[in-house]
């Protein structure tokens, strides 16, 4: 029996609208009404998760969440932290010289916010997407040991995409590398994915990862479905996840989230 189940947010959870439907909503008021833990799991700062937490009322002290690709778990209600795995500083100052030199923009998350050296098309994205300020700021102010959630590469897809084919093969070693959109590439640390965020707070809960269901449409999901006893593909997830899931749900635009609820859970 499943008892828990994480969603990804962006193209899973939301319709293309970016909008929880009414029946999605109360699908997944009626699995925690049964005693089922649903949790977002997103790329997204802790920020652009509140505002949906609020609308499922998943807001309370027995509901978690999970931001920045799983480098933070958090309780939902007061944010205190159960699991992190997070970059430094001197990580950040390493891949910005990178970026540098494969002349893509750049951004990151230190207590400051999301904080970039030069404001971009992508990086104002990235704000309004999550309904944060972004802000210039000098990296050599950085702290070497400051925690920083993830870095993001940002750029029109054709030139992330040369940096991509041009990364040094050992940042691959060095960090959990994953796209999440195509003008997104993130870097977190090597520990931390959407897969071991959903590990740490299924441990703190003290259920098995036979009792998971992970749901999710893109590159950066694939870890949590794998990890999954139950790994779902939306039906407009890439072809890469829909080859590693047990089940393709509908679309994020056709309740796939409620579809799987109803089917597994309820």
């Amino acid at each position: 029996m499943y008892k828990l189940i994480a969603l990804d947010m962006d193209g899973t959870l939301l319709n293309d609208e970016k909008k929880i439907t009414e029946k999605t909503k109360k699908t997944i008021s009626e699995a925690r009404k049964n005693g089922k833990y649903v949790v977002l799991c997103s790329g997204r700062p802790i920020e652009g998760i509140d505002r949906y937490l609020d609308e499922l009322n998943m807001n309370t002290e027995d509901d978690y969440v999970i931001s920045f690709n799983g480098s933070l778990v958090q309780h939902a209600a007061n944010k205190k932290v159960i699991g992190k795995k997070t970059l430094k500083g001197e990580d950040l100052k390493y891949l910005f010289n990178i970026s540098r030199e494969l002349g893509v923009n750049i951004h990151g998350f230190s207590k400051e916010g999301c904080i970039t050296p030069k404001i971009s098309k992508y990086t104002e994205l990235e704000g309004k997407i999550n309904g944060i300020t972004v802000k210039e700021f000098d990296y050599t102010k950085i702290e070497d040991k400051e925690d920083i959630s993830k870095v993001m590469m940002i750029d029109e897809p054709e030139i992330l995409q040369k940096a991509i084919d041009n990364l040094p093969k050992d940042l691959y070693e060095k960090y959990t590398v994953v796209r999440s959109a195509p003008y997104f590439l993130e870097f977190l640390n090597k520990d931390a994915n959407k897969g071991t965020g959903v590990g740490m707070l299924a441990e703190h809960l003290g259920i098995k990862k036979e009792e998971v269901i992970c749901v999710g449409d893109a590159g950066n999901d694939l870890h949590m479905i794998e990890y999954a006893g139950l790994g779902v593909a939306m039906e407009n997830a890439t072809e890469d996840v829909k080859e590693k899931a047990d089940f393709i749900t509908l679309s994020n635009n056709n309740d796939g989230v409620a579809n799987v609820i109803n089917k597994f859970m309820l």
